[in-house]
């Protein structure tokens, strides 16, 4: 988060989603909302540990070299773990490395916690500062599908930022955004509203990141039942994932980051 702490910013966006569901429900059913948004509010919420910028070479000297960059919001930082080998671009680069390709892996992150697709303009832009990156995997939804945001409008916002990193020669994989009906920070009926939201938000990323031309990685789809089924993908907060959690991403990335790194190769 920038300046206001996670706990309260997920509060509001909780709050949102309790008076949307007015629509589904009760004056009563909206008062257990309610009361579900001022629990969230109160929970304690993990924090960045790594600083604002997550910058790492992995991989022996005088490998291929890639130059990977994430973008996005709290995990693309590694919000949740304390150490860079348990985020998950610290485990995407050691698994690029140790991988037939042999690569060393120059790894940066420009992701900011708390933001949503609208904040991924400036990220893009510092993205592309400096030496260009080969291959950018950029996550980003959660934070969208909580704010209630319209779907099409984050969307576009995703869109526009694929398409300039596109324009600028660097391949680009989107996870969308996961499977929020996982989160244990957040108590039924309200994580189903939440989960809702965010299959909504996922649905439209593919159709946006696609024909912007990058490559989309679902991850709702291939990891919900992973983190529905073990509580140990998630750390202390039950929102964020744990280092579990996020090598459960990052097995799920790698083989379009594979992918894109060989298509990289040959520019």
């Amino acid at each position: 988060m920038t300046g206001r702490s996670l706990g309260g910013e997920l509060a509001v966006r909780l709050g949102k989603a309790a008076a949307v569901s007015l629509v589904a429900g009760t004056i009563g059913g909206a008062a257990v909302l309610a009361g579900q948004a001022v629990a969230a509010r109160n929970r304690d919420y993990a924090q960045p540990e790594l600083g604002l910028a997550l910058r790492a070479t992995v991989g022996r000297a005088g490998a291929p070299l890639l130059r990977l960059v994430l973008l996005g919001d709290s995990s693309a930082l590694g919000v949740g773990v304390a150490r860079f080998d348990e985020t998950v671009g610290g485990q995407l680069a050691h698994l690029l490395a140790e991988g037939p390709a042999g690569r060393r892996v120059h790894l940066s992150s420009v992701g900011v916690s708390g933001s949503r697709s609208t904040d991924l303009a400036t990220q893009v832009a510092r993205a592309l500062l400096g030496d260009r990156p080969d291959v950018a995997v950029v996550l980003i939804g959660a934070n969208d599908a909580t704010a209630m945001s319209r779907p099409l409008e984050a969307a576009a916002y995703l869109a526009s930022a694929v398409r300039r990193l596109r324009e600028a020669g660097v391949e680009v994989v989107v996870g969308t955004c996961p499977d929020l009906g996982a989160v244990r920070a957040v108590a039924p009926p309200l994580r189903q509203v939440i989960g809702w939201s965010g299959r909504r938000v996922a649905r439209a990323q593919t159709a946006a990141v696609l024909d912007a031309g990058g490559t989309v990685v679902d991850l709702g789809t291939e990891t919900g039942p992973v983190f529905r089924a073990d509580a140990g993908t998630l750390c202390h907060d039950g929102f964020h994932p744990s280092a579990d959690g996020y090598r459960v991403w990052a097995h799920a990335l790698l083989p379009a980051v594979v992918a894109a790194a060989n298509v990289a190769s040959r520019h």
